[in-house]
């Protein structure tokens, strides 16, 4: 294989498998085996210590975790990759990697509900100061940050209310006071956003969402320097949390296809919102590639799509609202998930903010009424035909 940077439709199929292609197959094996033998002890200890490539125990290393690992790292365009079994899994290795006691993060309001979790109830127990900048303020993050900080944790676009972050901007800032930048990259993928491009040393992703595409399989990856990723990686593989081959496997077959879904979902999404934009039952849309979203501007010089995450709020700005709509959707799955070939849909009091009251939902900008709509790959006339018969009850 060329060792120039491919396009990405070709990466997404080639990249990482090659080298754990076996006797002529054509697809990457899954190697369920917890150990691996070594005849030569002296080959085995160079592997052990990591001065020959190879594999030794099953939580550590594995064939086709590996070769998952690789794909991303080279459509990321980064050193090194390490994953975990969920996306959660990912960013906690990766949070308390780089964080010690008496130490200081900057983020943001709007991340994922997870990831908040984290920032307001784990963190501040091992004396960990968090600082929670609002979203869109771009002159408060770096004030924030200017302060003194270890690690500035960025989230593009939001988790579910799509807010945009000038990623280069706030990594600018960041390493003027040593900082580690964290991107989650999960909403915009490597084909529409490359953080590392744009300043930031790491970028994550729940492999569960987009990477995988088909919701059968769990996941999470970080990117980025090899000496940042090797710290990451200690922590994993002592804390457990390993990637299972079988859900490598699939994370890998379903990648072969993302330029393809996001090409489509980049498309739908556009179209979909536009359509919502102008409905009389919706008061408000986020998506950004709307010229109305606070982040349009930005999302335009930093994203090479817009992705095909949005949320909207009708305008009868109630829970109960969101009751009726719902069900009404036939072409949906009403689920705790998104970035799949099908349709997803549901409110964030069941989805991405189940762990938070309505008051916290509220504090984050979060309206009961709000819809997180995450377009598959179906046909976008049927989407929006869809859409109209259910919002019909309005």
């Amino acid at each position: 294989m060329s060792k120039n940077p491919l396009h990405p439709a070709t990466g997404c199929v080639w990249y990482g498998e090659e080298t754990y292609l076996m006797q002529g197959a054509t697809q990457v094996p899954v190697v369920h085996s917890v150990s691996y033998g070594y005849e030569d002890v002296d080959e085995w200890l160079a592997v052990a210590l990591g001065e020959k490539p190879g594999h030794i125990y099953g939580r550590n290393t594995n064939p086709t975790v590996h070769a998952f690992e690789e794909k991303v790292r080279l459509l990321e365009g980064a050193e090194a990759a390490t994953s975990a079994s969920t996306g959660m899994g990912i960013i906690s290795s990766t949070l308390f990697t780089l964080l010690s006691p008496g130490q200081r993060v900057v983020s943001v309001k709007d991340t994922y509900g997870g990831t908040n979790v984290i920032f307001t109830e784990f963190l501040p127990r091992f004396n960990i100061e968090v600082m929670l900048c609002d979203t869109t303020d771009h002159d408060q993050i770096e004030a924030e940050i200017a302060k003194g900080c270890d690690v500035v944790y960025l989230e593009s676009p939001t988790n579910p209310t799509t807010k945009v972050v000038n990623i280069a901007r706030l990594s600018k800032a960041a390493h003027k006071v040593g900082a580690t930048v964290v991107v989650d990259n999960t909403f915009a993928t490597p084909i529409n956003q490359n953080p590392l491009q744009l300043g930031a040393d790491l970028v994550l992703h729940s492999a569960t969402k987009f990477l995988g595409g088909h919701a059968d399989a769990l996941g999470g990856v970080i990117c980025g320097s090899a000496g940042l990723i090797a710290q990451i990686y200690h922590y994993r593989e002592i804390n457990g949390a390993t990637l299972h081959p079988m859900a490598a496997y699939l994370l890998l077959r379903g990648m072969k296809t993302l330029e393809l879904r996001i090409r489509q979902q980049n498309a739908s999404a556009l179209k979909i919102a536009q359509y919502l934009e102008s409905h009389p039952a919706v008061e408000q849309v986020f998506y950004p590639g709307l010229a109305t979203h606070s982040g349009h501007e930005i999302a335009s010089e930093q994203m090479r799509g817009f992705g095909g995450m949005m949320s909207f709020m009708l305008k009868e700005n109630t829970f109960d609202a969101v009751r009726r709509f719902v069900p009404r959707l036939q072409h949906a799955h009403a689920a705790a998930n998104l970035g799949a070939v099908e349709t997803i849909v549901g409110p964030p009091a069941t989805t991405s903010h189940v762990e938070c009251t309505p008051e916290e939902r509220a504090a984050m900008g979060i309206p009961e009424s709000l819809i997180r709509y995450s377009t598959g790959i179906e046909n976008t006339d049927d989407l929006i035909a869809d859409l109209e018969q259910a919002l019909a009850i309005f």
